[in-house]
C-alpha cells in the first residue's frame, strides 16, 4: 500500500525530486570513489607490512614516522634481499632520520628470516600496484575536471574601453583549495559528490541538510531536544571530517571556532560543526564562481563578539590586581 501511495503521489508531481547530478559528475564520482577505496586498501596493506615486521621483531615504525618513505622502503627492500646487519640497515637512513641511527639499530635487530622476506615482497608488490593505480586515477580525475566548462576559471570582466573591471577568477578546484583544511584531493571529492551547480541547493542550509551535517530535532510531546546527524554521503562526510580535523589545528577562523565550541559541546561535536562551516563556505564559492575564500582570522571572535563585556572583564581583572583603570579611546 505504501508503494501504491508513493506511485500516486509521483503521478501528481507531489514528490520532491532527488539530487541526481549530470552524467559528467556521476562519472567523476565513480573515479574519486574508486580512488578513495584504493587508498584505503593500500593503507591496509601497509598495516599488514607493519604487522609482518613486528612479527619478526623489527620495530621500524616506532622510529620512522613514515615506514614506507624513502628510508623505510630502502631498509625493507634490503631485508627482502637478505641483509640482516642492523648497522648496515641503519646507514640507509636519509635526511633527518640519520640522527636516529642508534634507535634504528635497536629497532632493526630482530629475527627476520626468508619466509618474512617472501611475504614482505608480496605485500610490497601489492602496495606498488595500488600506488600506480592511484596515480593513474589522479591524472584521469584532473583531466575530467579540466574538461568541465563549469569548473573552468571565469574570464576577466572588461568594459567597452578595454579597462579590466574584474580580474580573471580561479578554477573551481583552486577556489576550494584555498579553504583551510581542504587540499586538491578533497576539493575533487567535494565536486564529485555535490556537483558544480548549486541550483539544486537553493541555500547553504539545503546542502548541509542533504549532507546530513545538521542535527535533527527530536520532539516528544511538548519537549524538543537535539538529535544526532544522519548517515548521509559517507565519501563527502569523510573528506569533510578530515578537513575539519586539519583546520582545527590551525591558527585561523575555523581553528578558533573549533576551540571555542570544543569547550562547550566537546571535541567530536565541534568537529561536526566545523565540517558544516566548511560545507557552507563550499556552497558560497560554488554558487558564485567569482568569489574567493577570505579567512577572518583567529581573533575574529575576540574582537567582534561582546566587546563591552570583554572590556569590563579586563577592567575587573586589573582592579583586582590593585590598579586604577582609566580608558581613553584610541584616535
Amino acid at each position: 500500500m505504501d508503494a501504491v501511495w508513493l506511485a500516486k503521489l509521483n503521478e501528481r508531481g507531489m514528490l520532491r525530486a532527488s539530487f541526481v547530478p549530470p552524467t559528467q559528475i556521476r562519472q567523476l564520482r565513480d573515479y574519486t570513489r574508486l580512488r578513495s577505496d584504493l587508498i584505503t586498501e593500500r593503507s591496509r596493506h601497509i598495516q599488514r607490512m607493519e604487522k609482518l615486521l613486528e612479527d619478526a621483531l623489527i620495530k621500524l615504525s616506532s622510529v620512522a614516522t613514515n615506514m614506507m618513505g624513502v628510508s623505510g622502503r630502502a631498509m625493507i627492500e634490503a631485508l627482502i634481499a637478505g641483509e640482516r646487519d642492523p648497522q648496515v640497515l641503519a646507514e640507509m637512513a636519509k635526511g633527518r632520520l640519520r640522527i636516529k641511527r642508534a634507535a634504528l639499530v635497536e629497532a632493526l635487530t630482530g629475527r627476520f628470516d626468508a619466509h618474512h622476506g617472501e611475504l614482505a615482497s608480496v605485500l610490497l608488490s601489492q602496495i606498488d600496484g595500488l600506488s600506480a593505480q592511484i596515480e593513474h586515477l589522479d591524472v584521469r580525475i584532473e583531466e575530467m575536471i579540466a574538461d568541465m566548462p563549469e569548473a573552468a576559471a571565469p574570464p576577466a570582466t572588461v568594459d567597452a574601453d578595454g579597462v579590466i573591471l574584474a580580474p580573471a577568477g580561479l578554477a573551481a578546484v583552486d577556489r576550494l583549495d584555498e579553504i583551510t583544511g581542504i587540499g586538491r584531493h578533497a576539493a575533487q571529492v567535494i565536486i564529485a559528490e555535490v556537483g558544480l551547480s548549486m541550483a539544486v541547493f537553493p541555500t547553504a542550509a539545503n546542502l548541509v541538510s542533504w549532507a546530513k551535517l545538521s542535527p535533527r530535532t527530536i520532539q516528544s510531546g511538548a519537549k524538543t531536544r537535539a538529535g544526532k546527524t544522519g548517515k548521509g554521503n559517507r565519501y563527502l562526510k569523510s573528506v569533510l571530517g578530515e578537513a575539519a580535523a586539519s583546520a582545527a589545528k590551525t591558527r585561523t577562523f575555523l581553528g578558533a571556532r573549533y576551540r571555542r565550541l570544543a569547550k562547550c559541546i566537546g571535541k567530536l561535536p565541534a568537529l561536526v560543526a566545523i565540517a558544516r562551516s566548511i560545507l557552507v563556505i563550499v556552497w558560497q564559492l560554488l554558487a558564485d564562481p567569482t568569489s574567493r575564500y577570505h579567512d577572518l582570522g583567529p581573533d575574529f571572535f575576540a574582537n567582534r563578539i561582546q566587546p563591552e563585556r570583554r572590556k569590563l572583564q579586563h577592567i575587573h581583572q586589573l582592579e583586582a590586581l590593585g590598579y586604577t583603570v582609566t580608558l581613553t579611546p584610541a584616535a
